[in-house]
């Protein structure tokens, strides 16, 4: 399967989005706090996003999705040699 270098990056830049997203809720996340104040308060003024979408990066696996597109990326460099 080859993906092209462009959707590679495009996908890069949205996990490593999502990562700083993470790292925002979870400087923020206590037992207390319910997710939406998090959302409303610390995460929608920086990255205006959906009580949906925040639920759809805190189920996501980024660090193995990155790994993942790695692993294509290196496949790809070594292919093209």
């Amino acid at each position: 399967m080859h993906i092209t270098n462009q959707a590679i990056g495009i996908q890069n830049n949205k996990l490593q989005r999502y990562k700083l997203i993470m790292a925002l809720y979870n400087a923020h996340k206590t037992e207390d706090i319910p997710d939406a104040v998090i959302l409303r308060k610390y995460i929608f003024p920086v990255y205006p996003i959906s009580r949906t979408t925040l639920h759809t990066i805190l189920t996501t696996p980024v660090n193995k999705q990155i790994a993942e597109l790695e692993v294509i990326k290196n496949n790809q460099l070594r292919m093209a040699i």
